[in-house]
């Protein structure tokens, strides 16, 4: 019997005259191209002149697009697939056949993500504008050459790079002179005698490579010594220079802040008689940000919440040189043994600190919740305040739980106790939004006199925490919308939802467990809750919550809102601790600027400037997270040096080509397993899935499966630590079948399932 071939369906007058009206496929594809900075569904829709139901024709082809790859989703905004983001770090390397400058993405993994494209560096200038050179890194606008894989750069700044310095310890022996290298995949280098200048044994040195001979190892020469490696900070220290990050102020920015003065009330609102009171870590340094709550008298059921932040617009002027330095730092950086500060002493410590008992100027925010927590009205005041009490979490939470010391029992009635019952009020609006809940425990390291390691704990999660957590997220909104409302310029704090290819690769993973994950145009955070809660107290939650966490988008600085997917919030701003972040600074000079608050508020040129603030910021907070990362793993890896041969449970918490990275159950500390290493047969590698299985048994080791591993080798310079796997590996499916299968193996094609070091198969021995 021959099919049927159903009659295609009669397309309506509407829809007739939508699909004349709209663009084609072709012409939405060379806007989105020319247009990197205009380019959202609102934005194609004036372009092309689209209006009312029209619009739903122009969606599905945008859906269309997007689901074939061709165009790519984030947020708000639309860009060609894998195009680069509009303003990027660029690493200038050589020249081409003209002279012209190339480079390529600084932070470019090409293992991910292939060849990097071709980037052609502006060397023209006008006024200010930078000319880079080779060798420079530079922050840029980046802009797509047509459909092609290369694109233009216009320089707006030159960052801070030594591309032939290198960091490491001198290490003096029979064997000569050698470089231990602070960088993990940079191997052990020679020292000639005569180049290794005033540096001793031991001492953490800058070199540069020289020529030497074709074989054996590198040579380098001592540039400069930075201090002794056995110093109680070297592991910090190390990553401030190996990060380049300032830690010096210059002398111009100590004698501005040693000249101000404390700021008097003028017009500033009196609150020193409202109850505020702080609730900060008990080793904290600094304290800018305070709180207060009561019942609502006009609402049953209502809370007032006021919060109160350290206001360093009053005292770190535009263009001035304590505000060059605070934008170049971009945010504090924080170390187990030393805090890196965004603003000098004088300002973050004492001026802009709120310290119990003393009087201090603020900016405030007056927040009104209803009975469900949803908040119905909010104001900004600038304040004259006084700190009522310091209290750390673990002290507040104490007094919460019935157990008042003689400092909190006095306070309990009039002031601890009211934001609490406003916490639990603001719960309930939470609950309803419905945020991401990925709770993954943070460890901290407790350090001895000497400076090494005594221990690595993990910190209870208190109420306190997420009740400080919450008044300062309604704060950051309250920010956000006042300045939408007075149509003022600003950066937010975005987190766009998953990447669709992210997005894919998640929901192939959830189908070898037998889940399902909602369509990207329907998904909310809800939903990767949901999948959270079915594998809560199972064997697959750890693996669960880490395949999901790497499934969400970084959370960026930009002066283009596209909300904040992690938390459920339309709009959000960074407004709560201007002290260590350069962008809740701006977001206050806004406030006072836009609300009329007096001096101190946003000048003509940053608004003109905010993206390449928001660029700039971006970076500085990466790199941030970067030498604090490096210097926890090099002080792990000192714990631990003594413990060679010693064995260790941990979990998989990572599943590359190359091997295994597994983090261990009681430091933390995160090592690798190369696949060399695993046993003597093929390992396949299957991405969708996070694991690598065995050719010949089927055994697999998968990501979040608990091990046994012995530590062969430690690299506190490097931070590095290498295991062996003890355990067995598991009983496993086997690679999920598809459309594209090897033929040579029987298992998945899509990604050359192989395996190992280098392209072609070795065998284990």
């Amino acid at each position: 019997m021959a099919k049927q071939v159903p009659p295609k369906k009669k397309l309506s007058k509407v829809a007739k005259r939508a699909a004349a009206n709209a663009p084609t496929r072709e012409q939405i594809l060379k806007f989105v191209a020319e247009n990197p900075r205009r380019n959202s569904k609102r934005d194609i829709s004036k372009a092309f002149n689209i209006k009312g139901a029209d619009k739903i024709h122009l969606k599905a082809i945008l859906r269309d697009l997007v689901q074939e790859g061709k165009i790519e989703c984030r947020g708000k905004r639309l860009s060609q697939a894998g195009q680069l983001p509009p303003v990027i770090a660029i690493d200038v390397l050589t020249r081409d056949r003209n002279g012209g400058l190339l480079g390529k993405p600084a932070d470019w993994d090409e293992a991910k993500n292939g060849k990097p494209p071709v980037i052609e560096v502006s060397t023209r200038a006008k006024g200010k504008e930078k000319v880079a050179g080779l060798g420079n890194r530079v922050l840029a606008k980046v802009f797509r050459i047509g459909s092609s894989d290369r694109y233009t750069a216009k320089v707006i700044k030159i960052l801070p790079k030594q591309e032939t310095q290198m960091l490491g310890v001198v290490r003096i022996g029979e064997g000569g002179i050698r470089l231990e290298s602070a960088v993990r995949r940079q191997g052990e280098m020679e020292i000639p005698a005569d180049l290794l200048g005033d540096a001793q044994d031991g001492d953490l040195v800058t070199v540069e490579t020289i020529g030497g001979p074709k074989f054996g190892l590198k040579r380098a020469k001592v540039t400069g010594v930075i201090g002794s490696y056995k110093t109680e900070k070297a592991a910090s220290i190390i990553a401030i220079h190996a990060n380049e990050i300032p830690h010096i102020f210059p002398e111009s920015v100590i004698h501005e802040s040693e000249a101000i003065k404390p700021a008097s009330q003028g017009k500033r609102e009196d609150w020193r008689d409202i109850p505020l009171i702080t609730i900060d870590p008990a080793d904290a340094k600094d304290h800018d940000d305070a709180i207060q709550a009561e019942p609502d008298p006009d609402v049953t059921g209502g809370h007032i919440v006021r919060v109160a932040i350290a206001d360093v617009s009053a005292y770190i002027q535009s263009g001035s040189a304590m505000d060059t330095e605070a934008l170049l730092r971009g945010n504090s950086v924080y170390f187990p043994d030393r805090v890196v500060p965004m603003l000098p002493e004088r300002i973050s410590n004492n001026l802009c600190s709120l310290r119990e008992g003393e009087d201090r100027p603020a900016l405030a925010v007056k927040m009104h919740f209803d009975e469900e927590g949803r908040k119905t009205k909010h104001t900004f005041h600038r304040v004259l305040m006084r700190n009522h009490a310091n209290l750390a979490y673990p002290r507040y939470q104490a007094a919460i739980d019935g157990k008042p010391d003689a400092k909190t029992k006095p306070l309990m009635k009039d002031v601890l106790e009211p934001l609490y019952e406003a916490y639990k009020c603001m719960t309930r609006g939470r609950n309803t939004r419905q945020p991401l809940e990925l709770d993954l425990p943070e460890r901290k390291i407790i350090l001895k006199e000497d400076g090494t390691v005594d221990r690595v704990l993990v910190p209870d999660r208190l109420d306190a925490h997420k009740l400080v957590e919450e008044c300062m997220i309604q704060a950051n909104v309250c920010a956000a919308e006042t300045l939408e409302r007075k149509k003022q310029p600003l950066i937010y704090r975005v987190h766009e939802s998953p990447l669709l290819d992210k997005l894919e690769k998640l929901r192939e993973f959830l189908t070898s467990l037998e889940m399902t994950l909602a369509k990207p145009g329907n998904l909310r955070a809800m939903h990767f809750n949901q999948i959270l809660s079915k594998v809560r107290g199972t064997e697959n939650e750890e693996l669960v919550s880490q395949v999901v966490l790497r499934s969400q988008s970084q959370a960026v600085y930009t002066s283009e809102n596209q909300g904040h997917f992690g938390l459920q919030l339309s709009r959000y701003a960074h407004f709560t601790s201007p002290i260590r972040r350069y962008a809740d600074l701006i977001v206050h000079r806004a406030l006072v600027g836009s609300l009329g608050l007096g001096e101190g508020g946003i000048t003509p040129h940053e608004e003109k400037t905010l993206e390449d603030i928001a660029a700039g910021i971006c970076i500085t907070e990466r790199r941030a997270m970067q030498a604090e990362r490096e210097t926890i793993d090099r002080l792990i890896a000192g714990f631990l040096s003594e413990q060679i041969g010693a064995t260790f449970h941990g979990r998989i918490n990572g599943v590359t080509k190359s091997g295994l990275f597994v983090t261990l159950d009681d430091t933390g500390a995160d090592g690798f397993i190369p696949i060399s290493l695993l046993g003597d047969e093929y390992f396949i590698f299957d991405d969708a899935i996070h694991a690598v299985i065995g050719e010949s048994s089927g055994q697999q080791y998968q990501m979040g499966q608990r091990v046994e591993v012995k530590l062969v080798e430690a690299a506190p310079v490097a931070g590095a630590l290498r295991f062996e796997m003890i355990s067995e590996g598991v009983e496993g499916t086997g690679l999920p079948r598809s459309r594209n299968t090897n033929k040579r193996t029987g298992h998945r094609g899509r990604q050359t399932p192989g395996t190992f070091r280098g392209k072609g198969r070795r065998k284990r021995h």
